[in-house]
């Protein structure tokens, strides 16, 4: 057991500087602040960051789905969706006539829950299925939506006899059992990140006390983060969704608690040069703040970036992440620092820093070793680093990007079932048939250009205004498959060729099909501006234009082999069919924000040590040496934390979950701490071109002061 060495505790004062124990006493007063703001956050401000109960899909207002659902709002029946109860028995077999009078007997209980009673007729199809309609508001909030699903199905199935089944599908169907995914998912998602989050701390620190203090504080970051989103989302126009809202927590205990772990790591090394631990959490702030803010400045811009997007959804997630980062970023500099320093040294026990031992940079260690190993070679490191990532990005060959609505779940929920069961007598889209819209002129040309379309399997008129014409197009494949989208495609491009009906097509289907497109041009916007910004940060902060290309590259090679591996990842242990179409865009927008941060931390101190006198090639070591196991913990602590998002049932938060975890893996332990070493090794100091570090006045120690 190490012995604790008292801290100094100065008491004469420098001219013009106040009382020496001014530092304790600022110390304390930002803990009172800290914790009093905390108070008046949970007592004044929202329970949580999300805004709306409603998806995050929130589709621009120039999209085709979005108009109709303008236009539907203002027919008489207003805008409607059938919640569809199927009945079949479980053993394929014909209904009976009991049976059928059963379902009659139903339907009339059914159609009392819904919009218009009448609408609840038993259709039987093939003598094998009976589905009753129940027609609902498509305008109100998740909460209400489910508690009508909830109802309809217990009303279905009560004391039903087997082998009846009754399963309840179609567009509020699947809003329902979509909403379940996320119900108490914030509870649920915050004991998962913080139970994970407690354990690599206690493991990575070896002391009983020492891993409370980062945790608590970035426990009380988040919770502080989740308040303020919801209280300046609606000021700012922004919608924050329950699926954001998960996602702010992930970002938040992540980034959080890799700032903590560069923070506690220099402040360690710190107590090994100076009695007073004030004098060394000041030398440690400095050294670490730099590396802070270019990094969280990065993330902060990255997600930002997502405000420019069509979708709804993503501009709440940038939102919300920008806003989380900035407050993880000011409880990391501000309220950490304080909260390690009042302890003392005691904070670190067993294993408690004594002055005049050697800091990591001079105590050698596995990271030296690796160090000295990629220093003899560097060329062929790099070319093997180089062919790891080549290796895995050829996974991602043939990607498929898509995912069908019933297969975006984990768990198979009833209205997936429902829709199976019905497609086995019906065409597969019957339950959530796409919404037609023109002029009533143009009403019986549009329908028969309608039936004339590939995929189409029937066209019904509804309903007719003054100035508008609604019908219903039942495809013939099941919904978000590449033949649905496919037949919308048809059935537009047919539609807009007949003058003056100026035809819409909508409804829940296309809506998916409009959130596809939509998110690919948020692809093609919001990559090539994420990149613009980790450059001019990286260029900033190195004051380097070579630098920041060799990091870029490495941060996109990371990227693509963490897709890569991804698909061989979902295609062998999962057997999901494809890639939800949000998933590479996100999984570009926290690899590549969040990766910065490693490449941020070890060249920083590079140029550090640079500064310090050192060539290059003895400071990347050196930063090497110092960093490679901050970097390790960090990025097993990130890759665990974004695991945690597996524990939703929802296929598109596991996608991004397991690429985002194998990408900062493979940040950790290969590229940041093998392949950029190799690179700063063969570039030399054509590295920092065009700028020349040159060295600076050193306190003791060897490091800048």
């Amino acid at each position: 057991m190490s012995r604790t060495v008292p801290d100094r505790q100065p008491t004469r004062s420098a001219p013009g500087t106040g009382p020496r124990s001014s530092p304790r006493a600022y110390a304390w007063l930002v803990l009172l602040l800290t914790v009093a703001g905390l108070a008046a956050a949970f007592a004044l401000g929202p329970s949580g960051a999300a805004t709306t109960d409603s998806g995050g899909g929130a589709l621009p207002a120039s999209s085709q789905s979005a108009r109709v659902a303008g236009i539907v709002e203002t027919f008489p029946s207003g805008a409607v969706a059938p919640a569809v109860v199927v009945y079949s028995n479980a053993d394929g077999a014909p209904l009976t006539a009991a049976q059928r009078a059963e379902i009659d007997r139903r339907a009339l209980r059914l159609g009392a829950l819904g919009l218009v009673p009448g609408a609840a007729r038993p259709e039987v199809t093939g003598n094998k299925v009976a589905t009753v309609p129940v027609l609902l508001a498509t305008d109100t909030g998740e909460r209400q939506n489910t508690a009508r699903i909830e109802e309809i199905r217990a009303t279905a199935s009560e004391d039903i006899d087997a082998p009846l089944r009754a399963q309840v599908t179609g567009g509020p169907a699947f809003r329902a059992d979509i909403a379940a995914v996320f119900e108490g998912a914030d509870t649920t998602l915050l004991i998962a990140t913080g139970s994970v989050v407690a354990v690599l701390l206690l493991i990575t620190y070896r002391s009983p006390v020492l891993w409370l203090v980062p945790l608590l504080v970035v426990a009380s970051a988040d919770r502080f983060a989740a308040g303020l989103v919801g209280a300046l989302a609606p000021h700012a126009g922004i919608e924050v969704d329950a699926s954001s809202a998960g996602i702010l927590s992930v970002l938040v205990f992540g980034a959080g608690t890799n700032y903590a772990l560069l923070l506690v790591s220099r402040y360690r090394d710190e107590l090994h040069l100076t009695a007073d631990r004030f004098t060394a959490m000041a030398r440690a702030w400095r050294g670490t703040a730099p590396s802070v803010l270019a990094s969280g400045t990065t993330v902060v811009l990255s997600l930002l970036t997502l405000l420019a997007a069509e979708l709804g959804g993503n501009r709440g997630l940038g939102f919300a992440g920008a806003v989380g980062i900035l407050v993880a970023m000011a409880f990391a500099l501000l309220v950490l620092p304080a909260a390690l320093v009042l302890p003392g040294r005691r904070l670190f026990w067993p294993l408690v820093p004594r002055r005049g031992e050697p800091r990591a940079v001079d105590r050698g260690g596995i990271w030296s070793r690796i160090g000295t190993a990629v220093s003899r070679r560097p060329a062929l490191v790099a070319l093997a680093g180089t062919a790891v990532l080549v290796a895995l990005a050829s996974g991602g060959l043939g990607l498929h990007t898509g995912l069908a609505q019933a297969d975006s779940f984990r768990k198979t929920p009833e209205a997936v079932l429902g829709q199976r069961t019905l497609a086995t007598v019906r065409p597969a889209g019957a339950g959530e048939p796409l919404t037609l819209i023109s002029s009533p002129a143009a009403a019986d040309e549009v329908l028969e250009a309608a039936r004339r379309t590939p995929g189409i399997a029937d066209v019904t008129a509804t309903e007719r205004t003054d100035r508008y014409a609604r019908a219903e197009a039942v495809p013939a494949a099941a919904p978000g498959t590449p033949s649905s989208d496919d037949t919308i495609r048809a059935l537009r491009t047919r539609l807009a060729g007949i003058p003056g009906a100026d035809a819409l097509v909508g409804g829940t289907t296309a809506g998916n099909y409009d959130v596809e497109r939509a998110t690919a041009h948020d692809t093609r916007l919001v990559v090539p501006l994420v990149l613009a910004i980790v450059f001019l940060v990286l260029a900033a902060l190195l004051r380097s234009l070579v630098a920041p290309v060799l990091l870029v590259a490495t941060v996109i090679g990371s990227y693509f082999a963490a897709l890569g591996a991804g698909r061989i990842v979902f295609g062998t242990v999962y057997g999901f069919p494809a890639l939800d179409s949000t998933v590479p865009l996100l999984s570009f927008l926290f690899l590549v924000a969040l990766g910065v941060d490693y490449n941020i931390f070890l060249i920083a101190r590079a140029r550090e040590e640079t500064l310090s006198g050192h060539p290059t090639r003895t400071a990347v070591l050196r930063a090497l040496t110092v960093t490679g196991g901050v970097i390790t913990s960090a990025g097993v602590l990130l890759a665990s934390v974004f695991a945690v998002l597996g524990v939703l049932p929802l296929i598109t938060l596991t996608q991004i979950g397991v690429i985002v975890g194998i990408g900062v893996l493979l940040d950790t332990l290969l590229v940041r701490t093998v392949l950029v070493p190799a690179l700063v090794l063969l570039t030399g100091n054509r590295f920092w071109w065009p700028g020349r570090p040159t060295a600076t006045r050193q306190h003791p120690g060897g490091g800048t002061p």
